[in-house]
């Protein structure tokens, strides 16, 4: 049988192969030496775990809880392995990831030879430094994550569940590893000032993407932390706020690193200290001035206030509370630490004070790097050469269409001019290219109709002349083949799709409004109001209600995002619909006018309602208090994962609704066109399409997916049922079949 690997890509697969034993064998004798770190970091991880870090979390958890809440919180085994286990799996990963140092290290020649190490030999002290401030950085984050973020963060969570009824009883390993990757998280975000300054200086990343790209890295950090903190906006303030100050940090240093880079000045850390004494030993003195101020003069009772009045529990604590230390030397320990981080920040600022920026080495030391888009019509044109000699057409066409969209055409010419003067000869240097004289126009810097009406002429004929080699490989006959191979409907998904493409922020904005408003009304009491709801229909016989815990820290939190989700989806479904009728019809999915739309939405909302209703008055009442007459009457205690229960609850409510709609959809997509056959033979796709359905949107286990899979498909069958007899077994159909559905 033949491979299905081209030879290119098998002999690239075979090198590299080679290249892998060859540099395995050249660090042969030195993998004993990491093996032995890697072993000292998982023992060592081991040993603390079970003598001192399982209690120090424990204490970490509870020490913002109030006393009520804190009596509440537990942590439990539910296997007996597991905490074993545990101690091994993260004793492993610390090891690991111990072991990545000496291993680059000893790599270091093998490295070179290829080209991933620099050439000139680097100093000891160098590679010591940067693995001294890597480590600290490291230690720093993980550090700022336990004794700051984990401990505001459990308060919110334990007293969030109790408000809901939840138990917080969480589960050894899912409490340890959320606390430990989290922490690894924050340890590896801390790496952030030496990553920019790295990328920056090796050039693989420009600092200027960096530096002009600050928005988007602030969305990421804002983004990063709803997904991973809870919607406390005091929490997330604190998750990112020290991420967008770090992000500046390195900024800055990676502004310093390239700036003595490109100047060919060399950093002299001492020097800048002495010509600058002043300002850093100031700094040094705010810095520990404001620590003791802050504890002296009224700060902390002040900020206490401040988060009393916005309901959060955690407080600004005495010094040395928690620590060991009294007050007046932890003060001092605080003052010390505030003031060496503000001297850090003054010394930077004095390096940079005492390179050159001005020569120009710094002006054009990488010319490659200049943003072209931030420069006016005269910048362009005095722009070294390099700038422009790697750039391709298509970034030239789009560097001159950003300039017309700022009503610049004057810019939008010089680029273009530039660019075929570079990469052409200079050709547009005096507009004879085009023999419609734009280039000279362009120069002028009129800027009248005419100019720009010529420079739309060219942009047109050159993004035709970039397109011209893909065009001329979509033959006739390919685009027979394709339409043959997928049967034509990647073309109507297509344009159903471009269809939607304008009206792609509505469709958002209803998304997120419906999802906004479900998880605002769960989080502000809607989730305990239905647990008690519920709770209240359990059988008078059972004492005790039940009990439901949260295992996972934040598993109340990701069912209520995903129940949002889930209500987003179903509200953006008729807006979807009325917005892609016009183009189903036309590519002959459905019949009919757009206001068949309205039915639509009626009856599957109807459908919906009615099975909902049905299920909360009946279903679920009946087969919860089953479930716990059967426990109670087994002698069982009655404890409940809050996921496990929330998710029976919205299937047997929502989830009648659904099953409802099922039929009601089949007998809609009739009259719009889809015939009965298709209903009839399609039944393996749609089995297929139920599962996956089912995978994304229960809980990870198979019983439960099955439990969820065959009621879809009853309801499908009923549906064919429903068809059949409406149809007259199909030979009747609602409306006529449509031609693509019936092809």
């Amino acid at each position: 049988m033949a491979s299905a690997l081209d030879e290119d890509t098998q002999q690239s697969l075979a090198e590299g192969r080679e290249s892998a034993k060859a540099f395995l064998r050249s660090i042969q004798k030195d993998l004993q030496k990491v093996f032995v770190v890697f072993l000292l970091g998982f023992l060592a991880t081991f040993w603390a775990l079970r003598m001192y870090v399982w209690e120090f979390l424990y204490t970490v958890t509870k020490s913002n809880m109030s006393p009520a809440v804190a009596a509440e919180a537990d942590v439990i085994a539910t296997t007996p392995f597991e905490v074993i286990l545990l101690q091994a799996k993260i004793g492993l990963i610390v090891g690991a990831i111990v072991a990545i140092p000496p291993l680059i290290y000893v790599s270091r020649d093998e490295l070179r030879a290829r080209g991933a190490w620099p050439q000139s030999p680097i100093p000891r002290w160098k590679l010591a430094g940067v693995g001294l401030l890597g480590g600290g950085l490291f230690t720093v984050g993980v550090g700022y994550g336990i004794y700051a973020f984990f401990p505001i963060m459990f308060s919110f969570l334990a007293g969030f569940g109790l408000e809901a009824g939840i138990q917080p009883t969480y589960s050894i390993v899912m409490w340890t590893e959320f606390i430990v990757f989290l922490s690894l998280s924050f340890g590896l975000a801390g790496q952030m000032p030496l990553l920019i300054t790295g990328l920056s200086y090796s050039g693989i990343v420009q600092y200027e993407t960096f530096r002009d790209k600050w928005r988007y890295a602030v969305v990421a950090i804002f983004v990063f932390g709803a997904v991973f903190s809870p919607p406390d906006p005091f929490t997330q303030l604190m998750w990112a706020f020290p991420l967008i100050a770090l992000y500046g940090f390195s900024l800055y240093l990676a502004k310093l690193v390239v700036t003595a880079q490109r100047s060919s000045d060399r950093i002299d850390v001492l020097g800048a200290v002495r010509n600058h004494w002043n300002v850093v030993g100031g700094a040094a003195v705010l810095g520990g001035g404001l620590v003791y101020a802050f504890y002296e003069y009224g700060g902390r009772t002040a900020f206490n206030d401040l988060l009393r009045l916005a309901n959060s529990d955690w407080r600004f604590l005495e010094p040395g509370a928690g620590l060991g230390v009294d007050p007046a030397t932890a003060a001092g320990i605080y003052a010390a630490v505030w003031a060496l981080a503000f001297v850090a920040v003054a010394t930077l600022w004095a390096v940079y004070a005492d390179l050159d920026t001005t020569s120009a080495g710094y002006q054009y030391g990488d010319p490659a790097a200049i943003d072209v888009s931030e420069l006016d019509a005269a910048g362009v044109r005095a722009a070294p050469d390099d700038a422009f000699a790697e750039m391709g057409e298509e970034e030239s066409l789009a560097l001159a269409q950003a300039a017309i969209d700022d009503d610049d055409p004057e810019r939008a010419q010089a680029i273009l001019d530039r660019f075929d003067e570079v990469n052409e000869g200079g050709g547009g240097a005096d507009g004879s290219e085009d023999g419609d004289g734009t280039g000279d126009a362009g120069a002028s810097g009129s800027g009248g109709a005419g100019d720009q009406g010529g420079l739309m002429g060219t942009m047109q004929d050159r993004t035709s002349r970039a397109s011209s080699t893909f065009l001329s490989e979509l033959t006739d006959g390919e685009e027979e083949a394709a339409e043959d191979d997928i049967g034509g409907y990647y073309t109507d998904v297509k344009f159903i799709f471009d269809s939607l493409r304008s009206r792609s922020f509505r469709l958002v904005a209803v998304f997120g409004a419906v999802m906004a408003a479900a998880f605002t009304w769960l989080y502000l009491g809607g989730l305990a109001t239905v647990r008690n709801d519920l709770e209240r229909r359990v059988p008078a016989e059972i004492e005790g209600g039940i009990n439901i815990i949260t295992l996972h820290p934040v598993e109340a939190l990701i069912f209520m995002v995903k129940f949002s989700i889930l209500l987003g989806i179903v509200a953006v479904f008729p807006v979807v619909l009325y917005y892609a009728w016009p183009a189903l019809r036309e590519r002959g999915f459905v019949a009919g006018r757009v206001t068949q739309v309205y039915l639509w939405t009626g009856a599957l909302f109807g459908g919906l309602i009615g099975g909902f209703a049905l299920g909360y008055a009946y279903v679920a009442p009946g087969l919860i208090g089953w479930l716990v007459t059967d426990a109670r009457l087994a002698d069982m205690i009655i404890t409940y994962q809050v996921s496990d229960f929330l998710w029976l609850v919205i299937y047997t409510t929502i989830g009648l609704g659904f099953l409802a709609d099922i039929p009601i959809a089949m007998v809609l997509l009739n009259n719009a066109g889809v015939p009965y056959d298709v209903f009839r033979t399609r039944w393996r796709e749609v089995t297929v399409g139920i599962m996956l359905f089912a995978a994304v949107f229960t809980p990870a286990d198979v019983i439960t997916m099955l439990l969820a899979t065959l009621p879809l498909m009853a309801a499908y069958g009923v549906g064919v049922g429903l068809l059949f007899l409406v149809t007259f077994g199909g030979r009747r159909n609602l409306s006529p079949p449509s031609k693509v559905i019936g092809r």
